[in-house]
């Protein structure tokens, strides 16, 4: 008989202004179809303006090639501490990798996955903050961070909604976007991932108008904004 999963730990989301929702394990879970590294409820979040576009700049490199990641509007982005608690990771210079919406791009991006799964976790999860939540004792790292953007250290405390960085496009992205996680542990290698609802936020789900939550996990394809 499978274990009951554990009560979801709450978070703010860690931003502001509004982003769209990807992989979210209210889809499904895994979420990102793999139970590895943690991942298991993990979510990511893309930075995009009123219209729901990640850039509003398109042209032939957008079909034929990869893209500067200052394109897109997340790209810097502030982001947030989803809880008050202890840094206890920080892990910076991974470089901020050209972005891909081309399918010609994102092809030769697929087949060399395999060499960054051999590289470990840095190349996986690229930049990155480790918090322990002070009120749980679990650790929610947000990856993908832009590189020299770190605002903290290890061992410094935090407040909920305090800048810990910027938003990037480090390690296994092919745009600039932030993923977060919770897991049981600090180490990804052998961490369980455990369930998350979020506190406070407006969303807008894809076709509907918006709706105002206290606590939730928001919807595939949803674009979201903090109350």
């Amino acid at each position: 008989m499978n274990n009951p999963d554990p009560a979801p730990i709450e978070l703010a989301l860690p931003f502001t202004g509004r982003w769209l929702v990807q992989n979210s394990p209210a889809h499904r879970v895994p979420s990102h179809g793999v139970d590895v590294l943690g991942q298991r409820y993990a979510i990511d979040f893309v930075g995009v303006v009123d219209t729901g576009r990640s850039s509003a700049l398109r042209d032939w490199r957008t079909v034929l090639s990869t893209e500067p990641p200052e394109r897109f509007v997340g790209f810097g982005r502030p982001i947030l501490a989803p809880v008050a608690g202890r840094v206890v990771e920080v892990h910076d210079g991974e470089v901020d990798h050209e972005a891909r919406r081309s399918q010609l791009a994102l092809l030769p991006y697929a087949l060399s996955q395999a060499g960054r799964v051999c590289a470990g976790v840095d190349a996986l999860a690229g930049n990155r903050v480790v918090l322990e939540d002070r009120l749980t004792g679990a650790f929610v790292a947000l990856v993908h961070l832009r590189a020299g953007s770190m605002d903290v250290a290890v061992g410094d405390d935090v407040t909920t909604g305090q800048q810990l960085a910027e938003c990037g496009n480090s390690g296994n992205s092919t745009e600039p976007h932030v993923h977060l996680q919770v897991t049981d542990r600090q180490d990804m290698g052998t961490a369980r991932g455990l369930p998350i609802v979020f506190r406070e936020f407006r969303e807008h789900p894809p076709g509907a108008g918006p709706v105002e939550r206290r606590s939730g996990l928001p919807g595939e394809r949803s674009v979201v904004e903090p109350l």
